[in-house]
């Protein structure tokens, strides 16, 4: 029997989070529920599931505050965060993205909208079916193996990076805007805003280190990725020439 994706609810509400979770198994997904940080911390001690449900708001500790835990931990750090909120600002939806949330829904939400994106975090967790390698510059990525290198140093990305620097680093010097990157990198645009992209960048930007300046922002437009530009020494002229 095929094991059903497992998503983590942290949610206070209990009437809210039993309504997720009947829905979530009707949607062919294996739900567990946690009324707060501790019983969430307890939940992922015990399983690590393929997606979490995150309320913003929890007694003790925020969501906010648990997203910043579970990204700086090895163990958690790759595990897609979808954020639950009633906090519908723009400021508070990058507020929730900055804090490692890979979504953001805002309540009230349809049943077939939450569904829609966990399928499509989950598609984006999901490892590249290519098997090439790119280079750019002193930047090599292996699709095969999940690896990013720069300058002989390994990095470390998360899923939604890695896709999004693949997908620069195979149409480099060109620009994309963040429309085009959204349909080309997350596919279900229709669930996702633009501003997302920008954070993504952001957070790329950051785990290549040194390598962060080769992704450029094009005002206006878009983002670029392009090679380091090396200064070629020019041989001096055969004196007496």
């Amino acid at each position: 029997m095929k094991n059903l994706p497992r998503v983590l609810i942290v949610e206070d509400e209990p009437a809210i989070a039993e309504l997720i979770a009947v829905n979530l198994r009707h949607g062919g997904f294996d739900p567990a529920v946690a009324y707060d940080s501790v019983m969430a911390q307890r939940e992922l001690d015990a399983v690590l599931p393929d997606v979490i449900l995150l309320d913003w708001m929890l007694p003790g500790q925020s969501g906010l505050a648990l997203a910043r835990h579970w990204r700086k931990q090895a163990r958690t750090k790759s595990i897609p965060i979808l954020m639950l909120t009633a906090r519908g600002d723009e400021s508070d939806k990058v507020a929730g993205l900055d804090a490692g949330a890979d979504d953001y829904i805002t309540k009230p939400f349809s049943i077939q909208e939450l569904l829609a994106r966990i399928r499509a975090v989950l598609r984006r967790r999901a490892p590249e079916s290519v098997s090439d390698s790119v280079t750019v510059g002193a930047l090599v990525l292996d699709a095969a193996t999940h690896r990013i290198s720069h300058q002989n140093r390994e990095l470390k990305l998360g899923p939604t990076e890695f896709k999004l620097l693949h997908y620069l680093m195979k149409h480099a010097e060109r620009v994309h805007s963040r429309s085009t990157l959204l349909d080309k990198v997350w596919g279900d645009h229709v669930f996702i805003e633009e501003r997302t992209v920008d954070v993504h960048v952001k957070r790329l930007r950051e785990a290549l280190g040194a390598a962060g300046a080769m992704v450029e922002t094009v005002r206006g437009s878009g983002y670029r990725l392009t090679g380091l530009k090396v200064r070629t020494p020019v041989a001096a002229a055969p004196s007496g020439t």
